[in-house]
């Protein structure tokens, strides 16, 4: 790994090294010795901080700095290396084709595309800056609404907190902007707030201490949560005895903070007279890489059809290869994908982008199949990349209408 980070940042010094070469050689060294102190001291910082990467079987701060330190250069470096390599290539082009023909390289062209990427690294360096310092924090309430003819009129304008992807490891204890989240959802004033799973990164113990803060979260109808693919000990080095230790101490946390986890079963949600399911499965995604555990029948025993359904199911791909058209869910509630904490929304010009829509096709929002819908929370957490950029973590207030 650090032979791929030198490798970049001598690829990126010589992309820079125009900006080096000026009169006097004692300000000519101090910039270029500048680039490899800021460079190579990043890195071994990063090396360090990641080998004090579990304390107690929770991340450290100190790994959470270095990463953050390291990110906010490590992105603007691959773009200004990218567009570098472009300019190279078509430098290396056209000067073939002067060799070949009779005409001359146009070198006022030469390195114009290097530019842009500097130009553009440095507002890709500004924005991982905010990300990792504020960008994490700046908490958003996101509003849809889910109008069905299959819901009973007694719960027309019944709200839905929907909140996912916490992973607490990566706050290292750091409680007051989450509680100023927690004052949101209550501002909100929910009739149910649903947790669609990773609570943690690796291990349970990462969430003790946080029962206080989401205890204080109140919705008039409860709180439920699911499991997540990172709930289960399974990314650890550690082996399975350890892994359900893990498991239920997690489930433990969860009681402690005020929410039911359901595990593959379903509870009556009643209101004046009438009734709703809300079903939670455990986690069911489509890589080999996730558990396949979640099983949506047995969550459905007991149910009438003519009940209006929601699924609390932690990854979208469920929704694809299980729910959608196959089971007879009106809502599912998704998380996982964190919009890849990354990427632009700009919802007047119809703008949505982020680099994981090429991984998961619903990634962020609410989608509509026929009946069903599907509703994709951005997260409120982060992890590797510890911040977001242009991609604030989501508060998901969702509205239920009787169409």
């Amino acid at each position: 790994m650090a032979v791929i980070f030198l490798a970049l940042d001598m690829y990126v010094f010589k992309a820079l090294y125009p900006f080096f070469d000026v009169e006097g050689r004692l300000l000519k060294f101090s910039l270029i010795a500048g680039f490899w102190l800021i460079n190579i001291g990043l890195m071994a910082f990063l090396f360090y901080g990641m080998s004090t990467f579990r304390q107690s079987k929770a991340e450290s701060s100190l790994a959470m700095y270095a990463l953050g330190a390291y990110f906010v250069i490590f992105i603007p470096k691959v773009l200004i290396g990218s567009f570098h390599l472009v300019d190279d290539v078509y430098n290396l082009v056209t000067w073939g084709f002067s060799k070949i023909g009779t005409g001359e390289t146009d070198w006022s062209r030469r390195n114009f595309i290097t530019k842009v990427g500097l130009g553009l690294g440095a507002v890709m360096f500004g924005g991982a800056l905010y990300g990792v310092t504020k960008g994490k924090f700046a908490w958003r309430v996101l509003e849809n609404t889910v109008s069905s003819s299959r819901l009973p009129k007694q719960f027309d304008g019944f709200k839905i907190v929907q909140l996912s992807d916490a992973h607490l490891g990566s706050f290292v204890r750091n409680y007051e902007p989450v509680k100023k989240m927690v004052q949101m959802v209550n501002e909100l004033e929910p009739d149910l707030i649903l947790f669609t799973g990773d609570m943690v990164n690796e291990h349970a113990q990462e969430a003790e201490g946080w029962e206080p803060v989401f205890s204080q979260m109140n919705a008039k109808y409860g709180k439920y949560s699911i499991f997540g693919n990172h709930d289960y000990g399974y990314y650890g080095p550690w082996n399975d005895d350890e892994a359900k230790r893990s498991v239920d101490l997690l489930k433990k946390v969860n009681q402690n903070m005020g929410f039911r986890m359901l595990e593959d079963e379903n509870v009556s949600i009643s209101k004046d007279g009438a009734q709703m399911r809300l079903l939670g499965v455990h986690n069911w995604g489509r890589s080999r890489h996730f558990p396949k555990k979640g099983d949506v029948k047995k969550a459905l025993s007991g149910t009438a059809s003519e009940e209006f359904k929601i699924l609390m199911s932690h990854d979208p791909t469920h929704f694809e290869d299980v729910i959608m058209g196959k089971e007879p869910i009106d809502l599912t509630l998704s998380g996982h994908t964190h919009g890849m904490q990354m990427g632009i929304e700009i919802p007047s010009l119809g703008i949505k982008y982020s680099p994981v829509k090429h991984i998961y096709s619903r990634w962020a929002g609410l989608y509509k199949e026929g009946e069903q819908f599907l509703h994709v929370n951005r997260g409120m957490g982060v992890l590797a990349f510890p911040g977001r950029i242009g991609m604030a973590p989501e508060i998901s207030l969702i509205t239920l209408r009787t169409a």
